[in-house]
């Protein structure tokens, strides 16, 4: 009898190893392939959109930060590492873990590992909240328990089922005839497992009606909207239902940083991007994105990008020309 019950450990654990090892043989040929196709589909560092709301990302070489306003979005790497910093906390990711960020944040990110022969490659899957809601719906999930705070961004393992579903997307570029068909139904597939995922909470926050997350979103969307008019924040508390010190305390828990903090990034990002884009001064462009002393702004400028403003404006602009140059 002991031996029968030994024979019948032994047998399970060999068909566990089996089955261990076929995933993994799986999960390794998907990033290959992933990683092949989107070589073929970028030939050149920069970004591309093969499909509506699917982005590829290529880069010959690290990067410095570079400060942007993310979106809710779902990102896999398939060769190289990449660094995400939100307020003070950095998730770093790589071919074998993807982020879900969830909220519109100013970040700033950096590529980690990246080189001629082995480029940094990756994509950005956008999330739409009707498509989330639909797919939480028809799979039966419950909206988010109300008074429950979910960080905006976070990093987790990559399971090969998932990475499956996106390999099978992205086959998908180089037949159009067939992407009409089975695009929208693999990116259901996407979320479907997205919310089987250990980040299911923080996806289903994209598509419900209560919880603190949403109200969050929603005073992040006035801040950004509204970015060069003073903050009242007991204003936007109440609008709320919130009091004062819980909304301080819900906001930084989702963004990892205060109203004041997320206020600054974005008139620092949008001064920037008017100096680049308008060839506007620096005094100039911080009335424009309100502030009332230039210097004060001269020096946040400074403290966040590392250079004063033109000088900043300048380094970028002769960047600029060198990629173009090599190309």
């Amino acid at each position: 009898m002991n031996a029968a019950r030994t024979s019948e450990k032994s047998g399970r654990a060999l068909m566990n190893d089996l089955q261990t090892k076929r995933e993994a043989d799986r999960a390794q040929a998907n990033r290959e392939e992933l990683t092949q196709r989107i070589a073929q589909a970028i030939r050149t560092d920069g970004a591309k959109e093969p499909l509506k709301g699917l982005h590829f990302y290529r880069s010959s070489s690290p990067s410095e930060c570079f400060h942007s306003v993310s979106i809710p979005a779902f990102c896999v790497i398939a060769q190289g590492s990449k660094e995400v910093l939100l307020g003070s906390d950095r998730y770093q990711y790589d071919p074998m873990h993807y982020l879900l960020g969830t909220v519109e944040l100013p970040i700033a990110s950096r590529i980690l590992e990246a080189t001629q022969e082995k480029p940094y490659l990756g994509l950005r899957f956008d999330l739409d909240p009707t498509l989330v809601g639909s797919a939480m719906v028809e799979a039966g999930y419950p909206s988010a328990q109300r008074g429950a705070s979910v960080k905006a961004i976070d990093v987790s393992p990559l399971d090969v089922d998932l990475l499956d579903a996106v390999v099978r997307l992205v086959r998908l570029i180089n037949s159009p005839a067939e992407a009409h068909v089975l695009a929208p139904l693999i990116k259901r597939e996407i979320i479907y497992r997205l919310l089987l995922g250990e980040q299911g909470a923080r996806l289903r926050q994209i598509a419900v009606l209560g919880g603190y997350t949403h109200h969050i979103a929603k005073a992040v969307d006035r801040l950004r909207k509204d970015f060069n008019q003073p903050i009242r924040i007991e204003s936007i508390a109440r609008e709320l239902g919130m009091s004062v010190s819980g909304f301080h305390h819900h906001f930084k828990s989702v963004t990892a940083m205060s109203p004041l903090q997320f206020q600054k990034q974005l008139r620092l990002q949008e001064a920037r991007r008017l100096m680049l884009g308008q060839n506007l001064d620096a005094t100039s462009v911080a009335y424009r994105v309100g502030y009332d002393d230039a210097s004060h702004f001269n020096r946040e400028y400074k403290r966040l990008f590392g250079v004063p403003p033109m000088r900043d404006v300048e380094r970028l602009r002769e960047a600029v020309r060198e990629t173009a140059s090599s190309i």
